[in-house]
């Protein structure tokens, strides 16, 4: 008895140790994030937080010398996922510390979240002038969407962690539009628990090392359950197809338990007019240009349907 007090009191203690090391380093960061007004709050290193500066650099370059300022945002997206084809998937990439949550992006290997994501960020980036092309920039952008309400303020819980709640966080900032129910009928997704997180905690670096995480986590998955959840049946996207665009983020709905969406992608019109998923696969274990939309959904019989966004 007298052990496991001891090693409860050594947790409890370690556990104040490591709160109150996060809390002296936020404290001090955020005088730097205040002399900075309107960059990105970052949290951690560069070395940590942009990973393949030199990749960044020539997908801008690339930007600017085929004007992809002039396309809409879509396509803009859809121009920067084609730029990082062929990047080698890496799952995790997310969890870049301990304790310490900042924006970050890494062009050497990304998961199907970094990958629209960034897409994205570029996208929205090109619509400043090219003196704002850099990796502040980019992270502020990547902040903007990655964060709930758009501030990150180095806590692991400022996340977004679920899909669902991307969408509708962005979707009420009008960084996009949840386009779903206007494609297609839609159904509810009933009788599913949202609790991918915590039950597969020791899957995340930092809930690993802060428990005090999970339960933050748990609140915040109950409070995710409480919205009604909608999407289009598989078998209704062959019709849905024709009128997705290029840049499009396609939520990936499933059958599994623990979580409402199991991934993420992006629609592109290859010139051959067929509605493909360009996305980073976990299965190729790179970024590439899948089957038709359609056809992909149709080849998992874990995959349920889709849900859609429409950058803006």
């Amino acid at each position: 008895m007298a052990l496991c007090w001891k090693l409860r009191k050594s947790r409890k203690v370690n556990s104040i140790d490591a709160t109150s090391t996060m809390n002296r380093r936020l404290f001090s960061i955020g005088f730097i994030s205040l002399a900075c007004p309107g960059l990105c709050a970052e949290y951690l290193s560069r070395q940590k937080t942009f990973v393949g500066e030199e990749i960044f650099r020539r997908i801008m370059t690339q930007a600017q010398n085929e004007e992809w300022g002039r396309l809409s945002v879509g396509e803009r997206v859809a121009r920067a996922g084609l730029a990082m084809k062929g990047t080698p998937y890496v799952g995790f990439t997310l969890e870049i510390d301990d304790l310490i949550e900042s924006p970050s992006v890494n062009f050497l290997g990304l998961d199907c979240w970094t990958f629209f994501e960034t897409a994205l960020a570029i996208a929205r980036l090109l619509e400043r002038s090219s003196i704002h092309h850099t990796p502040s920039r980019l992270l502020q952008e990547i902040e903007w969407t990655r964060y709930r309400g758009g501030k990150c303020g180095g806590n692991y819980l400022d996340r977004i962690h679920y899909l669902e709640e991307w969408f509708r966080d962005n979707a009420q900032r009008r960084n996009v539009a949840d386009i779903t129910p206007t494609l297609a009928p839609v159904v509810p997704l009933t009788g599913r628990k949202i609790d991918e997180m915590t039950v597969l905690w020791k899957s995340y670096r930092y809930l690993r090392h802060n428990p005090e995480l999970r339960t933050g986590m748990a609140r915040m998955e109950e409070h995710l359950q409480k919205h009604p959840f909608h999407y289009i049946p598989k078998a209704l996207v062959p019709g849905v197809e024709a009128r997705l665009q290029s840049g499009d983020i396609i939520g990936i709905v499933t059958h599994k338990p623990h979580v409402y969406c199991s991934h993420v992608g992006l629609a592109l019109r290859t010139q051959d007019g067929i509605l493909r998923l360009m996305h980073a696969s976990s299965t190729k274990k790179k970024v590439i240009i899948d089957q038709s939309l359609s056809g992909y959904l149709e080849d998992f019989k874990s995959h349920a349907g889709i849900i859609v966004a429409r950058p803006l």
